[in-house]
């Protein structure tokens, strides 16, 4: 394969990926209170860390991971809103 060959199949690869992308996180939603200690999948709510991977307790509901639609309820888990509601009456 030529290089121009191989550099044009590259950029197709990565413009493929932008389209499937957006579609991929439609399908997925954020589920507070199921991540494992070190497995959350990005930024606390309370603002303690601000990077995937640092929660620091199981289950910690202000920590998240993407789920796919409609499996947080099955997972035990909570809503955004849900979280933010049980803040107001702590």
């Amino acid at each position: 394969m030529n290089q121009r060959a191989l550099i044009a199949s590259a950029a197709l690869s990565l413009m493929s990926l932008a389209l499937v992308g957006p579609a991929a996180a439609a399908e997925k939603e954020k589920c507070f209170g199921i991540a494992k200690a070190g497995q959350n999948d990005c930024a606390s709510i309370s603002g303690v860390h601000s990077c995937a991977g640092q929660s620091k307790v199981d289950m910690d509901k202000g920590e998240w991971k993407f789920v796919a639609k409609g499996t947080c309820k099955e997972l035990n888990g909570l809503s955004l809103d849900e979280v933010k509601a049980a803040g107001k009456k702590s």
